[in-house]
């Protein structure tokens, strides 16, 4: 028997590395976490969570809260949102993935979302950033917190306005006591 060569198209395609997710960044005092799906190849290499320039996060936060969250290094942004209340997670921990798209997400393996309780006991919600973190919906709202779905900040998510996205973030912050 001989070894078929690469790209023949008798072999099944190359599956793409499994990636694993960032670390949580939850406090006891958190009350709302934003729930994104899974970060994207330029979060991953900077292991920071919405690294993409083009990414609205942080801008997002920055309208929300009246100060320059972009200008700051990643570390003093996640205190700044930590001090307010603000975790962030995703609702993967691992999957495989060429690229940022979520459509191109396979073989996912959720978080353990119901730990969230017990990593942040303050909790008041729960805000899905976009749609394929909002498919974890039903296991979210089992934790017995508020559950809200964003629109997405990813650059991706374009039909949107960042005045229009403003307007529901800000709604729902306020709603939890963050805004």
């Amino acid at each position: 028997m001989t070894a078929r060569a690469a790209g023949d198209p008798a072999l099944p395609p190359e599956l793409p590395p499994l990636l694993d997710s960032l670390p949580p960044v939850l406090k006891p005092g958190t009350r709302l976490v934003v729930l994104g799906s899974f970060p994207g190849v330029a979060s991953l290499r900077a292991q920071q969570y919405y690294a993409h320039p083009r990414n609205q996060f942080w801008p997002l936060l920055s309208a929300l809260w009246g100060i320059d969250l972009v200008g700051l290094p990643y570390e003093r942004r996640v205190a700044e949102a930590s001090a307010r209340g603000l975790g962030l997670w995703d609702v993967y921990a691992s999957c495989r993935r060429v690229g940022s798209l979520d459509s191109a997400i396979r073989d996912a393996v959720f978080n353990d979302l119901a730990s969230l309780r017990r990593q942040a006991p303050g909790l008041r919600a729960i805000a899905h950033n976009g749609g394929e973190s909002a498919r974890a919906m039903r296991h979210t709202r089992a934790l017995g917190v508020a559950v809200i779905r964003l629109p997405s900040s990813s650059p991706a998510h374009a039909s949107w306005s960042f005045e229009r996205k403003l307007a529901t973030w800000r709604e729902a912050f306020a709603a939890h006591g963050l805004a």
